[in-house]
């Protein structure tokens, strides 16, 4: 049933919207993404919906996170940092794509959740525990960072932490709507170009401070 789940999921969800890459495609087949589902919303794992993992924690709708991945540009020497990895899944796709992944969650919970689901994974993951919002400086600088979940302003922490030619991908919500975003260092200056439409959950920690109102 679940390999079914992924084929319809692939071809319904991900091919149809532009993503393509064979290498995306084969990793989002190997990965059993119900593995990383709580038994509660299991009948949700392939669904086109973000789905709740943890009190206000979700894994990205498969159409999102695949134009994500496919927006990062993840190649085989690439290091990764997944920014909430929640329970895992998205650290299980990335290190199938990059050389190694550094899982950050800052939920003790999911921290643990994520250790046992990775345990078997295909691939080089760390799993380590800290704010999402200020990433993981003693591994920096990453080739790739991943943030799963839409944030209100630019992450300046987790850009300083890319190294030359690197990629951040990410969901910046302006108002009611939310558009993907890739921010890319190049001679030392980090640029940033919109993407595709997202409605995605905020990811927590990212949520904008609000200023003074006289």
């Amino acid at each position: 049933m679940s390999a079914t789940a992924r084929f319809n999921m692939i071809e319904a969800q991900i091919r149809t919207s532009n993503v393509t890459d064979p290498r995306i495609l084969a990793a989002l087949d190997a990965v059993p993404r119900e593995r990383f589902v709580p038994a509660a919303s299991r009948a949700l794992a392939y669904a086109d919906v973000p789905v709740p993992v943890a009190p206000g924690r979700y894994l990205l709708d498969p159409r999102s996170f695949a134009k994500l991945v496919q927006l990062a540009r993840v190649t085989a020497q690439d290091k990764v940092l997944d920014v909430g990895c929640a329970t895992g899944y998205s650290s299980a796709v990335l290190a199938r794509l990059g050389g190694s992944v550094v899982a950050l969650e800052q939920d003790a919970d999911l921290v643990r959740i994520a250790t046992e689901t990775l345990a078997r994974a295909v691939g080089q993951i760390a799993v380590t525990q800290g704010a999402l919002i200020e990433g993981f400086k003693d591994e920096a600088p990453y080739d790739v960072i991943f943030v799963n979940g839409a944030i209100e302003q630019t992450p300046e922490t987790l850009l300083s932490q890319l190294g030359e030619g690197g990629r951040l991908v990410t969901v910046i919500n302006e108002g009611a709507h939310g558009r993907a975003r890739l921010f890319l260092k190049e001679h030392g200056v980090i640029g940033q170009r919109p993407d595709f439409d997202a409605d995605v959950p905020l990811l927590a920690g990212f949520k904008k401070a609000m200023g003074f109102i006289f």
